[in-house]
Formats: structure tokens, C-alpha cells, sequence
């Protein structure tokens, strides 16, 4: 016998067992016998549609069990909603759930759907700020950061200071990087007509060229910083020439045995492949790469080099 078996407020369920192909199915899943138990009431209470306080009770175990079951997350937020449950207490039980699978999704989709009805978002910045203190890099908790600051319209309310704060502590923080670039490129709500972001407002341009140069500054073999560099120069439309003093910081031809960034120097074949003239140059820098500071990759910057439509050249 089992938990649910035994227990009066559910002696008006038939549960509903697993059909897996017959009585000798070809491949059955090993489920615990407390799970399989508990799956089976709720495919009872679902085909009944029905929504009690006693599912959230039932899907709370379950998800306990088996956080990743989205099936039962699904069915949780519709009975929440048809009950006009505490969303509030819901966000509270999800806290601690989410600090203790912190890799899971479903926790993250069903905070979405819950936030989204309470229609306010109130320290839900702050609870996020509390995941990344242990992963600063979780995925999921980044796109439900992003949601946020799209669905409450975030964009100007202390994001980018966040996001400062983050490359601060750590430069090598895509995440971070790429949060930033999102709240200043992302919104989607302009005046008909209007460019925002880099592209339309040269200060924010100037502003984020100098945020990712002195990145740079801090950790030149950084991919991110380089990377978030580059974007806001060909999202603006602007040439990669204007870029060409700082680069040559960094990886200048003249002194191929201190380049301080393999980075730089694909930044710099960039910029000499774009000048009339130089293609030599940036073959030059290509072979640089190939041969000495990113030999990993040499098929590909061979295939870059290829495409200059110049001979080989020594490094």
C-alpha cells in the first residue's frame, strides 16, 4: 500500500497507472513506487479536471520528487489560477525550490506564469540577484532576468548598474555581457521612426565603447569584452577603422612577439581587411593566428585568409 493509497481524502480516486505498451512493455521506465503512485492520481484528477487545494498538495510532492516534470508544473499553475490561489506564497515555496535545484527550468517558466498574473515584479530582481550570488552564469535565471525587464519595462531602472557590477567582479561573465547588450539594444516599445540604443543615440554609443575598452584594459585575452566591442561598433554602422589606435594597443604587426591578445588580432585582420590596400596586412595577422597565437583554430583563419584573395605570407 501506498501514501495516497491509504489516505482518506483520497479514497474517492481511481489512480490511473502508466500505460507503457501492455503487461510487457518493450522498454518500462523504473519508476519508484511512490512516484509511480503519486503520477497516478494526478492522471486521475486530470482526466476528472479537477482543481483542489489537495492537487497543489499532490503536485507539490511530486515536483519534490521529480522537479523537471513539466506536465505536473503545468497542471500546478492552472490549479493556482482556478483557485485564485496565494500567488504570493506560491513565489515563496518557489524560492526555496529554485535554491535547491537551481539548474531546473520548469521553476523558472512557472515563476513567469505566476509574476505575470500578480502583475508586478517586486522583489524579483532582488531574489535573482540572491541565484547568481551562487551562479552567476545560470542560464535560465538570465532569460527569466530578461523577461522581467521586458514585461515590466526594467530597461532604465538600474540594469546596466547591475549588469557593471557584475563584469566588475568578473570580466569573463558572458552573461553579464550579454544581459547588458540586451537592455541596451532590446526594447522593443520605441516612438514610430525612433532609434534607440546605439544606433540612435551616439552618447549610449560612446558610453558602451568606453565601458567595453576598459574591460579590455583589465583583461586583453577577455572574448566577451572584445566581442561586446565589436557589436556596438557594426551595430552603429560605423567602420571598424575607428577602433584601429586602440587595437594596435594590443596586437600591433610591427611587434608580432607581443601581442597581448589573440582577440585584438583578429579584431585588427578585421579592420585591415576592410581598408583599401591592406589585405596583405591582414593576411599577415590571419597568419599570425594560424601560426602561433590561436593554432587551434587555423582552419579557420586560413579559410579568413582565403577569402582576402591574397598569397601566403610570413609571419
Amino acid at each position: 500500500m501506498g501514501r495516497y493509497s491509504d489516505d482518506p481524502a483520497w479514497a474517492d480516486i481511481i489512480p490511473l497507472p502508466t500505460d507503457e505498451g501492455g503487461p510487457n512493455p518493450l522498454a518500462a521506465i523504473a519508476y519508484d513506487d511512490e512516484y509511480a503512485e503519486a503520477m497516478s492520481y494526478l492522471r486521475a484528477v486530470m482526466a476528472a479536471n479537477e482543481f483542489s487545494p489537495r492537487i497543489l498538495d499532490l503536485t507539490e510532492d511530486l515536483i519534490d520528487m521529480n522537479p523537471a516534470h513539466y506536465t505536473v508544473w503545468l497542471y500546478r499553475a492552472q490549479c493556482l489560477f482556478a483557485l485564485k490561489s496565494d500567488l504570493h506564497a506560491e513565489l515563496a515555496w518557489l524560492n526555496a525550490t529554485a535554491l535547491e535545484h537551481q539548474k531546473n527550468y520548469q521553476i523558472w517558466h512557472h515563476r513567469m506564469l505566476v509574476v505575470d498574473v500578480l502583475d508586478s515584479c517586486e522583489g524579483e530582481r532582488e531574489f535573482v540577484s540572491r541565484m547568481f550570488e551562487l551562479d552567476a552564469k545560470n542560464y535560465h535565471v538570465w532569460s527569466y532576468r530578461q523577461w522581467l525587464v521586458r514585461r515590466f519595462g526594467l530597461w532604465e531602472q538600474g540594469e546596466l548598474e547591475f549588469t557593471r557590477d557584475l563584469i566588475e567582479k568578473d570580466v569573463r561573465n558572458n552573461s553579464a555581457w550579454n544581459h547588458r547588450w540586451y537592455v541596451v539594444n532590446g526594447r522593443e516599445e520605441r516612438e514610430e521612426g525612433e532609434a534607440g540604443g546605439v544606433v540612435g543615440d551616439a552618447a549610449v554609443r560612446e558610453r558602451e565603447m568606453e565601458f567595453a575598452m576598459q574591460a579590455i584594459e583589465k583583461a586583453p585575452q577577455n572574448q566577451s569584452s572584445w566581442g561586446y566591442l565589436r557589436g556596438i561598433v557594426r551595430k552603429a554602422g560605423l567602420p571598424l577603422q575607428g577602433c584601429k589606435a586602440f587595437v594596435q594597443r594590443f596586437a600591433s604587426l610591427e611587434q608580432p612577439d607581443e601581442v597581448r591578445s589573440s582577440y585584438a588580432l583578429d579584431f585588427m585582420a578585421e579592420i585591415l581587411a576592410e581598408e583599401k590596400g591592406s589585405e596583405q596586412q591582414a593576411a599577415l595577422a590571419l597568419d599570425m593566428l594560424a601560426q602561433k597565437y590561436d593554432p587551434v583554430r587555423r582552419n579557420y583563419w586560413e579559410y579568413r585568409k582565403g577569402l582576402l584573395g591574397v598569397d601566403a605570407v610570413a609571419a
